[in-house]
């Protein structure tokens, strides 16, 4: 695909990956090595690497002076290149979270704004983004109790902003897997449990959510933790397996270890409550006493 080709629907954060990813099959192709590149933009191997990742934003005089590099003359081809550094560049609408937002997590927003799939499995909350507003509220204050009020509800705030997504003329497909301690783990009173329960339900009828209990009774199915997959329709743009930890993340691109997770998330899938038996779970918590 060429420079500035893809998909109007694709964010800042994926247009990086997309337009590093040409750079770096540009240098293959010459033969040039990431020293080299880094000495002709004044930066180091690293930073070529991270460029080609898409890890950070790009200047267009460097993007212009790796081209030159690479033998790429050609003004239209040049301007396509360029344009999609511009693209790219552009804030996304977290950004009026920065206050707010680790600089690891606006990679994940953007990149989750851009799939076409998301498949999260998780272990002790909800995901966000099927998450109700009490829910997410007794969340963050359970996770970071020293914060001010204010940055509670800034941080509901983006986690209700991320959750626009679903509404999307062109929605991600959403499929979770949800393990059964989670619907019992008490974050906060029981109207707050059960309104998350019914929302639970509710996002089921949505033709692009999927939600699946894995039961205790599944072992775990091999999975050390929660991760998120992410899956595009670009095919520039490589699948994405997302780990969170406690001071930052870790997204994995390698073939092999997108493998990995893919692999223990459809065996929890065969041996999770089906969708349809997920749901009678749901609405039997719903009207519990």
């Amino acid at each position: 695909m060429a420079a500035g080709a893809e998909s109007a629907e694709v964010g800042s954060t994926a247009r990086r990956m997309v337009l590093g990813g040409q750079l770096r099959r540009l240098r293959e192709s010459r033969g040039i090595s990431r020293p080299q590149a880094g000495y002709t933009i004044r930066a180091s191997e690293s930073k070529i690497s991270r460029l080609e990742l898409g890890r950070v934003t790009f200047k267009e005089r460097d993007v212009a002076d790796l081209l030159t590099l690479y033998g790429v003359d050609d003004e239209h081809e040049r301007e396509s290149f360029l344009d999609l550094v511009r693209q790219s560049n552009q804030p996304g609408w977290w950004h009026t979270y920065s206050d707010t937002l680790a600089r690891w997590f606006q990679d994940f927003i953007g990149l989750e704004e851009s799939a076409s799939r998301v498949q999260t499995l998780e272990t002790q909350f909800v995901p966000g983004l099927l998450q109700t507003e009490q829910y997410a509220r007794a969340v963050v204050r359970l996770c970071l109790p020293d914060i001010t009020p204010e940055q509670v509800e800034r941080r509901v705030a983006l986690r209700r902003d991320r959750q626009r997504v679903l509404a999307m003329p062109r929605a991600p497909r959403v499929w979770a897997l949800i393990d059964e301690g989670v619907l019992y783990r008490s974050v906060a009173d029981e109207s707050v449990m059960r309104d998350q329960w019914q929302h639970l339900l509710d996002l089921t009828r949505l033709p692009t959510v999927s939600v699946q209990i894995v039961p205790f009774s599944s072992g775990g199915g091999g999975a050390e933790g929660p991760f998120t997959l992410l899956r595009f329709a670009e095919p520039e743009l490589p699948d994405v397996a997302y780990l969170e930890h406690l001071s930052g993340a870790l997204y994995l691109d390698k073939r092999s270890e997108v493998d990995l997770y893919a692999k223990v998330f459809h065996r929890l899938v065969t041996t999770a409550a089906t969708p349809d038996e997920s749901r009678q779970l749901l609405a039997a918590l719903v009207r519990k006493d």
